[in-house]
């Protein structure tokens, strides 16, 4: 499993929406407009779970909603994070829940933990997943005012590569 986010730029027809008729997930950052769409994922065609956010929110609060909107695991099971999510209340979510965090750990830490390297190279499949997903272009430029439709597309992007996986 793996838990990582893209972030995907507004397109400027999408930004304007009343407040009243919900929820937008807009975000400003150095780049602009943005929204992160963090996710977590089985493989690189498979989605687990899926959020939207504004694009200034960090890595690891999203992280830690992912995890807990997922639940705990019945079995224990490695959880590939990129060093955005390397964080110590991640990290503690994640072992609360019964998955075994693999994750580099940051440059700033003064303790730095030991991860396994060979299974943190399988991370390159939850970055073709977002790849696969960006290559909608209703999704690479976010044209919906509304983050039930953004998400409705990005769900309706996810079906289409499970069923690309059947077929």
């Amino acid at each position: 499993m793996g838990l990582d986010s893209t972030s995907v730029k507004v397109h400027p027809d999408a930004t304007g929406a009343p407040k009243k008729k919900g929820p937008q997930a807009l975000g400003q950052s150095r780049g602009g407009r943005n929204t992160k769409i963090p996710g977590m994922v089985a493989d690189y065609r498979t989605p687990l779970t899926i959020t939207l956010s504004p694009g200034q929110t960090h890595d690891g609060v999203e992280g830690r909603k992912l995890l807990t909107l997922r639940g705990p695991q019945e079995q224990p099971a490695y959880l590939l994070m990129a060093r955005a999510y390397e964080g110590d209340a991640t990290r503690q979510v994640a072992e609360e829940l019964g998955y075994c965090p693999v994750a580099p750990p940051r440059h700033r830490r003064r303790v730095k933990g030991e991860y396994d390297k060979e299974l943190y190279r399988r991370r390159n499949e939850v970055e073709r997943f977002f790849g696969r997903l960006k290559r909608f272009r209703r999704i690479f430029t976010r044209y919906d005012k509304l983050d039930q439709m953004f998400l409705g597309f990005v769900l309706l992007a996810c079906s289409f590569e499970l069923l690309r996986r059947l077929f």
